[in-house]
């Protein structure tokens, strides 16, 4: 587990936390078996992940990815880059990756 975030993790953090995005309820660096996700809310059983460039094409992601989602999870992945330029895209995103209901 890593004690420190990365600025797009800082950034989002102050957007999700201490339930900012429509009283959702976000925690952060949860560990979920073998893993560590970034950002998890619980009652939408969303799992938010924020991917720089080291994660491009990376088969790590596809196999974790994979396991979340059979445990019952849903996974969104935002790339870092995407939250400096477009902020609102990206609430947009987390937003509607809430309402939607889990299979």
């Amino acid at each position: 587990m890593r004690y420190e975030p990365t600025e797009a993790e800082r950034k989002l953090w102050g957007i999700l936390r201490d339930r900012r995005l429509a009283s959702y309820k976000f925690r952060r660096q949860v560990p979920m078996g073998r893993y560590i996700v970034d950002f998890y809310c619980s009652s939408a059983g969303l799992v938010v992940e924020l991917d720089g460039s080291q994660h491009a094409e990376n088969s790590h992601d596809v196999e974790r990815d994979a396991w979340l989602c059979a445990q019952g999870y849903r996974v969104l992945r935002i790339w870092n880059n995407q939250l400096n330029g477009d902020r609102n895209s990206i609430l947009d995103a987390i937003w509607y990756a809430l309402q939607e209901q889990t299979p």
